[in-house]
C-alpha cells in the first residue's frame, strides 16, 4: 500500500448508529454491509437487541462473522459516543432533509438511524451536522437503508479497493466466475 493510500484509510473512517434497533435479523444484516463497506465501528441505543439476544436470538444474518472485526457496542446516547473527528449525519425521511442524491459525504462520518418502528428524536436530528432521507417511494427497512448509504459513500468518494484481487478476496468460495 502506498503512503497516500495509508493516508486515506486513515481519514477516510465511517461510523453506524442504529436507533432503538429490535431485529437481531437486521442488526445482523447492518453487521454484514459494515463489513462490504469497510466501516469502521457499529453502535446502538436501546434495550430491544440486548432483549432478543437474551432471548437466544442470534445475528444469524452475519454470514461473514463482520462481528468479530467490527465492533457492535451498546451506547447510552449517539451524541456522547461520537468518534473524534466524526461529522453527525442522521438518515430519516424528515421534511427539510436533503436527499442522499446531492450529498456530499463528509471523510469521517457517523452515520445514524432512526429505529426500525417510529423515527429518530427531534433532538438527534437538531445537534447532527446533516439530515439526509433516501428519496424513495415509502421507508426501507433499516439494513437496506445502511447499505444503500454505505454505497452511496463508496461511490462518491471511491472505494478503498478494487479490481480482480478485490473480486477474488470477496466472492463467496463456489464463485469462479470470469468474464
Amino acid at each position: 500500500m502506498s503512503q497516500s493510500e495509508s493516508n486515506k484509510d486513515d481519514i477516510r473512517r465511517a461510523y453506524i448508529g442504529l436507533t432503538n434497533p429490535k431485529s437481531p435479523d437486521n442488526v445482523g444484516s447492518v453487521m454484514r454491509a459494515a463489513g462490504c463497506y469497510n466501516a469502521n465501528g457499529v453502535f446502538y441505543t436501546g434495550k430491544r437487541f440486548d432483549a432478543a439476544m437474551s432471548r437466544g436470538q442470534k445475528l444469524h444474518t452475519d454470514t461473514k462473522n463482520v462481528i468479530r472485526r467490527i465492533p457492535l457496542q451498546s451506547v447510552g446516547s449517539f451524541q456522547s459516543s461520537i468518534p473524534q473527528g466524526a461529522v453527525p449525519v442522521a438518515i430519516e425521511l424528515v421534511e427539510g432533509a436533503t436527499s442522499l442524491v446531492d450529498f456530499e459525504h463528509p471523510e469521517n462520518a457517523y452515520y445514524i438511524f432512526g429505529p426500525e418502528d417510529k423515527s429518530l428524536d427531534k433532538e438527534v436530528v437538531a445537534w447532527c451536522k446533516h439530515v439526509i432521507y433516501i428519496p424513495t417511494v415509502g421507508c426501507m427497512n433499516l439494513a437496506a437503508t445502511v447499505n444503500v448509504v454505505l454505497y452511496d459513500r463508496m461511490a462518491k468518494l471511491g472505494p478503498l479497493a478494487q479490481g480482480d484481487d478485490l473480486i477474488r478476496a470477496s466472492r463467496d468460495n463456489n464463485n469462479r466466475l470470469k468474464v
